[in-house]
């Protein structure tokens, strides 16, 4: 029978030695240590929880995290959420085009936004109903029969012109480059949203340019349609002809001919329609002076 003795917790010889030699150690229990892995296991939850809160946040930051669907209001709200400097650094690329620069890469960098196109059409339309109202008075200054009248059905037209020129060319040209994308040469295209987005900044040459189209003369109208059709179409081809130059020959050129084309006929179309200028027309002599005319050349 074991005496009470042996029953006694009896040290290692290790533990002993190093008490020994430091008799001011701490020890710890089989308690401790279990409450130090309980603490330890809490601890590593709430790191878990912690990991998940960066994750969520770095999510919400990088933009991965998708907001409700395309009927929400937040969907759309994502494309407005651009500050002053972003869309005047796109303004400034698309009136300082550089060859070999993409619009898109170089200045959207995959964050399209609908904010600029928006307010740059906006502006557009205005700036040319009123331009043209001013151009039709100044080309019929000095002629007394003429009655000025404010033509305000021309606001409605420039918006429709406008507005479908920047929404239904961009669906049409997206439309086809990922057609193209489907066939055997597989074709690399942008968005909807990025083609729309290259659009509308393409116009903002056109707002100051249609105010110096209230300018009456033709050779200075024409001049600056030609400017203004060369920088944003430069914009326009930059941006698509790497899209479109590993297609077939023909269909590249023809592509690229037809976005230039269409640009061309916004260009002059408003030219035309709304900035009209007064032809020169000799004036007719009246009755009494022709008269006057005859009597006196048969008195000769």
């Amino acid at each position: 029978m074991a005496s009470p003795d042996d029953l006694k917790f009896q040290e290692f010889d290790e533990a002993a030695d190093l008490l020994s030699a430091d008799p001011g150690a701490s020890t710890l229990s089989v308690s401790a240590l279990s409450g130090t892995t309980a603490g330890t296991q809490d601890t590593k939850v709430d790191l878990s929880e912690d990991e998940e809160n960066q994750q969520e946040n770095s999510g919400l930051l990088g933009g991965e995290n998708k907001t409700g669907g395309f009927w929400t209001f937040e969907y759309y709200q994502s494309f407005f959420n651009v500050d002053t400097m972003q869309v005047l650094d796109r303004i400034k690329g698309s009136v300082m085009p550089v060859p070999g620069r993409n619009f898109i890469k170089h200045h959207i960098r995959n964050s399209p936004d609908l904010y600029g196109p928006f307010w740059i059409c906006a502006t557009l339309v205005f700036s040319v109903a009123i331009s043209g109202n001013l151009s039709n008075f100044l080309s019929h200054k000095g002629d007394g029969q003429y009655h000025y009248r404010p033509q305000f059905h021309k606001v409605t037209i420039a918006a429709l012109v406008v507005f479908l020129y920047a929404w239904l060319v961009p669906l049409g040209v997206w439309g086809f480059l990922t057609w193209r994308q489907g066939t055997e040469r597989q074709t690399s295209a942008y968005s909807f949203l990025e083609t729309v987005c290259v659009y509308g900044y393409s116009l903002f040459i056109f707002i100051p340019t249609s105010v110096l189209w209230s300018i009456p003369f033709q050779w200075v109208q024409w001049t600056l349609i030609v400017i203004a059709m060369v920088i944003s179409g430069s914009v326009l081809v930059l941006t698509f002809w790497p899209v479109v130059r590993d297609d077939t020959k023909v269909t590249a050129f023809a592509t690229v001919a037809s976005i230039v084309v269409l640009h061309a006929l916004l260009a002059i179309g408003c030219k035309l329609y709304f900035f009209e200028t007064a032809l020169e027309i000799t004036p007719t002599p009246t009755p009494g002076h022709l008269t006057t005319n005859t009597s006196m050349g048969q008195m000769n």
